[in-house]
């Protein structure tokens, strides 16, 4: 973790060392209560098994495992955490007025090879005494996790670090494609996308299945590493989702490639003819 009185490294110096953003060090938000704090992790698990529930529905289910809540306190922790029911219904999402929304390029596409398609997204993540989120960048093909970011505010910033990192290790994507989320809307992230000629794609609001690989990644994150530890910072959770993202692109089979010859998603990603970095 970050020593401010550091005989030889700054609190710059170390953040730079972590990969960590100053701002997310020295940003202390406004602490939940510890009640709330557990609660969120009981509304995480939910979402993952049920990611129709909106407030309303989490605040019916909440009540019949036994907790006294309502849907205002509901509301205001999944707003918090990120969280919206997601299924099928016409995009009729207010659009903010300085921030474009990009039409959805997926729908009938065959993604065929590596660099066709990213994807990114957030995701909460609990650790002692609070919460953080996590920015992860992802390659459709191989579903090899490309870059990723960890943050203590929902900012734009963080987003746009992950996008540039996995630009900068592994070349351009034809087309990148997010939610209509206001970081992934905002010019910090579009602009040096649109710069570079990549296309940008982004999910009707709401739509279950435009993003369905990150979100299964969500899964596999929470249910094989983050359930089982309980993270005491932000950097002990940096440390160990380093070591289990290492695991899953380069050791881990993923079951999207079959049986007949287990592949991990970096094996994909490198195998494939197709593969050249562009950058």
């Amino acid at each position: 973790m970050i020593e401010p009185t550091h005989p030889r490294l700054s609190i710059v110096r170390q953040c730079d060392l972590l990969g960590l953003a100053r701002a997310s060090y020295y940003h202390r938000p406004e602490p939940e209560s510890d009640e709330n704090l557990r609660l969120m992790r009981v509304i995480d698990e939910t979402y993952l098994a049920y990611p129709v529930f909106g407030s309303r529905q989490m605040t019916r289910w909440l009540r019949r495992q036994g907790y006294p809540v309502n849907r205002k306190r509901i509301r205001r922790l999944m707003l918090q955490m990120g969280l919206e029911a997601i299924y099928q219904k016409p995009n009729t999402s207010r659009k903010h007025p300085q921030n474009p929304v990009y039409r959805y390029l997926l729908r009938r596409l065959r993604v065929e090879r590596p660099n066709q398609v990213w994807a990114a997204d957030i995701t909460y993540l609990p650790i002692q005494g609070g919460f953080i989120y996590l920015c992860a960048v992802i390659d459709w093909h191989s579903r090899a996790v490309l870059a990723w970011e960890l943050s203590n505010t929902l900012d734009a910033g963080f987003c746009a670090r992950a996008a540039a990192r996995a630009i900068a290790e592994h070349g351009l994507p034809e087309i990148f494609n997010t939610d209509q989320g206001c970081q992934f809307t905002s010019a910090e992230f579009t602009q040096p996308l649109l710069a570079r000629g990549i296309k940008i794609s982004m999910d009707g609001r709401g739509r279950a299945l435009d993003n369905v690989f990150i979100e299964r990644l969500w899964r596999t994150v929470k249910y094989d590493e983050v359930y089982l530890k309980s993270y005491r910072s932000q950097i002990e959770a940096h440390t160990n989702l380093d070591a289990f993202f290492r695991f899953y692109n380069e050791r881990r089979p993923h079951s999207a490639f079959g049986d007949a010859e287990p592949l991990t998603p970096m094996e994909v990603y490198r195998r494939d003819p197709a593969f050249a970095l562009s950058a």
